[in-house]
């Protein structure tokens, strides 16, 4: 059983809300790489070892990348977070096998729903959310998804880490 107290999730934009869109050469999105590289990082020195990713495009891609390359000289778990079957399907095909991978290299999945709903993005943040004790968000202001996640964080007394993007 994974412990709530060592587990971190993460929030954040999607690839289309992110002001460069899919430019991951962009140097803002690469900067916010390194920063959540570094926010990661400083999580598992704190003694976070289990981290939750809801495998968005975007900014919970960089994350699970984020994740991966620590996991590669630390011992930690990480988890997708899976919103519905299919989660990927309309998505670039380059896109779709960069999700496929990063899936397939977590050491767990969780599938929140079975099929799409109007909801269920939801509720798989709140799944996210609720089975942690730390946030890690990636924010720029907007209203939307990654705001409703936030906070729900803080209101369920996790401690946030806000990086703005």
């Amino acid at each position: 059983m994974i412990d709530k107290k060592t587990t971190c999730c993460f929030t954040g934009h999607r690839a289309g809300k992110l002001p460069w869109g899919f430019d991951e050469e962009n140097e803002q999105c690469v900067q916010l790489k390194t920063r959540i590289a570094d926010a990661v990082e400083a999580v598992y020195a704190s003694g976070i070892r289990h981290f939750i990713c809801g495998m968005a495009n975007g900014a919970d891609i960089y994350f699970c990348e984020a994740v991966i390359a620590l996991r590669d000289y630390r011992e930690l778990t990480l988890e997708a977070a899976i919103p519905y079957e299919g989660q990927s399907n309309g998505w670039p095909e380059r896109e779709k096998r960069r999700y496929d991978r990063l899936v397939s290299s977590c050491d767990f999945q969780t599938l929140v729903c079975r099929e799409y709903t109007h909801d269920c993005m939801m509720r798989r943040n709140r799944y996210m959310v609720d089975a942690s004790s730390v946030l890690i968000a990636a924010y720029g202001g907007e209203r939307g998804g990654t705001m409703n996640t936030l906070l729900y964080a803080m209101r369920q007394g996790l401690e946030v880490i806000q990086i703005g993007v």
